[in-house]
């Protein structure tokens, strides 16, 4: 199996400085979920948070504000990695705090 830090590495580099649709700038505030602007705020805020209670409505606003789909799609991806990733460092931060011999 390869190293998972380098592999999360590159994942990282690929969706947030890759070529895309959405500046690298947005990418980045949709994978910190922070500093996106509204509607698409809403959504990648859910995809982060909640992202049971996404509907067809949240997306449909985004793409009415202008945005094209690649773009919608490419904010989603970086906000559930972002979260996701959050999610990793958390448990592996958690599991430091495990005495010996219980993990």
């Amino acid at each position: 199996m390869s190293d998972i830090h380098q592999t999360r590495s590159a994942l990282f580099g690929r969706i947030l400085e890759g070529s895309g649709r959405a500046s690298q700038a947005e990418r980045r505030a949709a994978f910190e979920n922070a500093s996106v602007a509204e509607p698409m705020r809403t959504l990648i805020d859910k995809v982060a948070r909640h992202a049971y209670k996404i509907t067809d409505e949240d997306v449909a606003a985004a793409l009415a504000s202008g945005v094209g789909e690649d773009e919608v799609f490419e904010m989603v991806v970086c906000a559930a990695v972002g979260q996701a990733s959050r999610q990793y460092e958390s448990a592996l931060a958690t599991l430091e705090c495990v005495p010996a011999g219980r993990e």
